[in-house]
This record gives structure tokens, sequence and C-alpha cells, in this order.
């Protein structure tokens, strides 16, 4: 062989090593300029039959005669042109002729000299398998992305990790699958598909589970097979036949959450399903925070809507342009006014700036205390704001009480201190008949000064909850009688009619307290009626209680008013009542002092003009259970 035959075999054989070791995986056959076998390859003898020490150095008999005119037309191509591929058909050794692809590429050397070609074979199967194989990988990443579509769609937990353990089957054809969670040391099957419903909620240890052996790994996916045992671990034994778990993680947060299980026990699991699996358990994981996510805000949202529409305060939330987007009840209860009514537009009163109280008054004569605040994040405005028509009242009340009790407190010590001061300039001056008239007015003015100052006492005690009773039994009639004794004399414009049956039970309560009581009714009776007419006091027995009236011909109590008269200072406002004078705790202490004992006092019309106060007490427990036949 001469120098140049030599170099050119060393070339080639530098060429055919690279082309071998590119190519490896195929059938690979190289031939010199005269079509005589220079290397074939392990996968070529698979291919066609023959070993390499056949053929070297000679013709491979496996085209066709009717086909040595295409080969040569392929061979003129790739020498002058570039590589050619074609499918075609070659003979094994065994004289079956089978479909085959062909790339056939030109071997020059490093001068561009032509040293012979370098044909790679691949039987037409394998490429059908090749595309089906990539046909299905492509249908396969389409239907993830739907799947991962619907996933991402769903926000309720649960829901989630059903719809992953049903998309784990679908796209893996696995058999069965469930989704774990992981909790501390522990494993939960929260969702299963293909397996019996009632193993959700089983435990497993972690540590000794699949999914501990695949977080020591620092992995993401695991294939286990039969002969690699733990296949009984949790609960997959209740898959008959199983032989293959495909195992991957979903983290959140960048956490290990859970696992998802692909059990195979009819299907195979190959490179592809691990894929997928491990595609699927990170976009799982993805779902899975988008769920927790939005969970939590559920929560925060319902724990708020609670709070909010727990309060007692009136709350109201407006969006960025003053207009209601919330209204609790309370706010409903308070303005009077449906939430339905109420959001999309202005708030039905007056708002005060961000941290300043206004107290303003709705057209229904109710108070409102109302303070704000703004959430700069979204520009939204919280109004809080609550009832104060009790308090405003009662602070109106209390500043005429005390001009109210300065006037009634003057009046008798004006006209004392003015007695007292002629009686000390004019006592010689005076006749005895002058003096004694003007001590006798010091001493009814100074009787009036002692009754004002007890019910201020009365009203101090009863508002502090100290009035102090002893519960014995009495005669109400008694008190009635004794009460009422020598009234006629008092006003020649009323006449007093006192009816009290006879056979009248005792009743529970306290004599002092009930003396009060109805001296505080009998004083109103004569005071609210100041043309006269005709007071009535009447007492009988109701089942187990004994009812007082005292009835007057008089100006009468208007409807709304009949339970307020009994509040502190009311008879302090303005009206017709004001003009007889006094401070408004009559009432007040004539109910707390009813109330001590058990009992209670009401006002009511009467029927024809008037007011008819109604005094109850209960019958004396004795008597009640006494068999004296009650009248």
């Amino acid at each position: 062989m001469s120098d140049d035959s030599e170099q050119n075999v060393a070339n080639a054989d530098d060429g055919l090593a690279r082309a071998v070791v590119a190519s490896s995986a195929s059938a690979v056959v190289a031939l010199d300029r005269d079509l005589a076998v220079l290397s074939w390859n392990p996968a070529a003898e698979r291919l066609f039959g023959w070993h390499a020490a056949e053929l070297t150095g000679r013709r491979a008999p496996i085209v066709p005669d009717e086909l040595m005119a295409e080969l040569n037309a392929v061979l003129e191509r790739a020498r002058t042109g570039g590589p050619v591929s074609l499918r075609t058909k070659r003979l094994r050794k065994d004289g079956a002729l089978f479909d085959v692809g062909v790339d056939i590429s030109a071997l020059r050397s490093d001068g561009g000299a032509l040293l012979g070609y370098v044909s790679v074979y691949h039987p037409v199967d394998d490429d059908r398998a090749a595309r089906e194989r990539g046909a299905r990988r492509a249908r396969l990443v389409r239907r993830l992305t739907d799947v991962v579509a619907d996933i991402n769609a769903e926000l309720e937990l649960p829901h989630v990790l059903d719809r992953i353990a049903e998309s784990l089957t679908e796209l893996t054809g696995a058999d069965a699958g469930g989704f774990v969670l992981i909790e501390d040391d522990r494993l939960r099957l929260v969702s299963t598909h293909g397996l019996p419903g009632d193993l959700r909620g089983a435990t497993a240890d972690l540590r000794t589970s699949l999914v501990g052996k695949l977080l020591r790994t620092g992995k993401t996916v695991l294939l286990e097979t039969g002969d690699q045992a733990m296949l009984d671990e949790l609960i997959w034994s209740e898959l008959p036949g199983l032989h293959t778990i495909a195992l991957g993680v979903a983290a959140v947060g960048g956490r290990p959450y859970g696992a998802l299980y692909a059990l195979f026990a009819q299907h195979k699991a190959g490179h592809i399903e691990l894929e997928l699996l491990e595609l699927l358990a990170g976009h799982a994981g993805i779902a899975l925070g988008n769920a927790m996510a939005y969970q939590d805000a559920v929560r925060q949202r319902a724990h708020e809507r609670a709070v909010v529409d727990a309060s007692a305060d009136g709350i109201a939330v407006l969006d960025e342009s003053g207009s209601v987007r919330q209204w609790n009840p309370a706010a409903e209860e308070l303005t009077g006014l449906p939430a339905a009514e109420v959001i999309g537009g202005r708030p039905p009163f007056p708002l005060p700036a961000p941290g300043e109280k206004l107290t303003t008054q709705l057209p229904s004569g109710r108070w409102l205390d109302v303070v704000s605040a703004e959430i700069v994040e979204t520009a939204e405005v919280v109004v809080d704001f609550r009832d104060v028509t009790r308090a405003k009242e009662l602070e109106e009340a209390k500043d005429l009480f005390l001009a109210t009790t300065s006037h009634e407190l003057r009046t008798p010590i004006t006209v004392v201190q003015g007695f007292a001061s002629t009686l000390d300039a004019r006592w010689d001056k005076m006749s005895d008949v002058e003096r004694r008239s003007a001590v006798r007015t010091i001493a009814e003015r100074s009787r009036s000064l002692g009754r004002l100052m007890d019910h201020l006492l009365l009203g101090a005690r009863a508002g502090a909850k100290e009035l102090k009773v002893r519960v014995e039994s009495f005669d109400l009639g008694e008190r009635v009688r004794a009460a009422t004794l020598g009234m006629p004399a008092l006003s020649d414009k009323h006449r007093v009619e006192v009816d009290i049956p006879p056979g009248l039970p005792p009743v529970d309560g306290d004599t002092l307290a009930t003396d009060i009581l109805l001296g505080q009714l009998l004083e109103n009776a004569f005071k609210y009626s100041p043309d006269g007419g005709l007071i009535r006091v009447a007492v009988w027995q109701d089942g187990d209680r004994v009812v007082l009236t005292v009835e007057d011909e008089g100006v009468g109590i208007a409807p709304d008013d009949r339970d307020r008269v009994f509040e502190r200072f009311v008879q302090a406002d303005s009206g017709d009542r004001r003009r007889f004078g006094g401070v408004g705790l009559g009432l007040y202490i004539a109910r707390s002092l009813a109330r001590a004992q058990g009992g209670d006092v009401t006002a009511h019309p009467r029927p024809g003009g008037g007011t008819r106060m109604r005094f109850v007490l209960a019958a004396a427990q004795a008597y009640i259970e006494s068999d004296t036949p009650k009248r």
C-alpha cells in the first residue's frame, strides 16, 4: 500500500471513528470508494444479521439487485451534494426484505478528497414508533396544559387536591393515584382516584415512607418497582397487582407540602410518565399555593365580615369615590335603611375628617357619633358610628336638671332668707301674728327644701342601685288609708275616692318604700290636675298579685312619654308638664322603689282624660300557699 493510500486509510479511520462515536446508537456502515465495508458496528450486526468480521473488506450483500441503480444515484448525490435521506428496502442475512430508512453522507479527507461513504440505518418501525412517541408526548403536553389550567381555575383546596389526583392518572396512564399531605413527621392521605374512598385520612410515618426516601435524595421524582420493595407502605396494598409507584413532591413556597403517588398495576411507567409526573407536581405546588392563599383570604374576609356583622356599632366601608360598598346589620338598625338602598350611594349623614369625630342627628331624631379612618393601600374609608341619643338626651337633661334644681332651691332659700332677715331686723316692731306668720312660712319652705333634698338623695341612691328595702308581709290597704287620710282637706277643687275591697290579701314588700311611693303617686295626681276633679285610688287582687291604681283627670301624659317619665330628669324637659315644677326624679324614685320590692309602676291613659298610675306588688307567699280562698 502506498503512502498516499495509507494516509487515506488513516484519514478514513479518523473520520470513521468520529462518525461511529456520533451515531453509536444506530446501525452505522462505513464504505470505501469501491463500496467495500470499512466498519460495521454492533447495531448493524443486530439489524442485518452479519457480523463485522464477515463483511469487512468486501461489499455487503444488503442491496437488492433492483435497487442498485437507486443506490448509485444516491451515492452520486451524496458525493456531489450533501447528505441524502431516503426510505428504501434492504436484505437481511436470512434473505428477508425489510423497509428501512437510511441517511448517506460522503466521507472526505481533511483536504476534501472522497474517501468513501457513511450510511446510518434505522428500521421504518423505529421511525414510526419515534413519531408516535413524539406525537403522544405532544398530546400529553397539550393535555397537561389543559389540566394545569383546570387545576389553577379551582380555588377550593379540597377540589384542587381531587383534581390533581384525577389528572395524575389521566396523564400518566396510572391505574390509581393519590395525594398525601406532609404534616410534621406524618403523612395523611387527603385525595384519591381509583382507590376506595374510605382510605382518605389514612396516615403513615414520613421517615419510613417513600416520600421520606425521596426527600432524602434531594430529587423531585422517584420510580419504585416491585423488586425494590416498600410497595405495601401506607395504603397502596389496597390496589391488587401493584408493581410500580411513581412519586413526585409538590412544594409550596419552596417547602415540601405533599406528594403525588401514581400507582401502576395493569399499565407500565416509563420516562415520559415520570417527566409528566414531575411537571404535574411542579404545577400542583403552584395551584396549591394559589388555593391556600385564596382560602386564607376567604377565612380572613369571613373573619372580618363576622366581626363587622357582630359589631353593635354601625360600620360602613366606602370606596375611593365615597360610595358605600359595605353596610353592616347595625348600620341598618341605627339608620333604618337596608343595605340594598345604601350600597352604591352616599352615606345618609355627613362624614368627619379621618381621625376626627362628628356628632350628627338623623331625620328620625337619633343622634350619632361618627368617626372614620382611611385605608391608604386601597383608598377606602371605614366609617364607624354609634347611637348616642340616650347620652345626648341625658346630657341635655342633666344640664336642664341643674338649672331646674337651682331654681327649685333658689325659691325656698330666698323666701327663708328674706323672712329670717325680716325677723332679725324688725323683731321688736312686728306684731305677734306677723312673727308667727313669718316663722310658719320659714317652716313650710324648710319642709319643701327637706323634701327636695330627700328626692335628690333617693334619686342618687336609685341611680347607684343602692336603694335598701326590707321585704316583709304587710297590709297594703292600711298603707293606702293612711296615705289618703286627710287629703280631701288639701284642696277644695279635688274629690278623693278610695276603693279597698274587704279580704284583700297582704303583700310582700317594704312599708317605708311603699309609703314614699304612694305619696309620690298621690302628689303627682294633685299636681298634674290643677283644675281639680276626681282623684280615685283603688286596690284589688289579681291572681298572685295585688294591684293599686291612682287616677286623676289632669293633663295626662303623651303616649311617647309614658315610659320615659320614669327616667331620671325627664320631668325637667320642655312641654306643658314643665310648668308644674319639680326636678324630674319623683317617678324615677317611685319605679326604683317598686322594683326593689319585686313590683313595678307603669303609666296608662285614663278613659275620658287624665292619667292612671298602676302599682303592682306580689301577694304574700304565706297567703298564696294557704287554703284561704281568694276573693
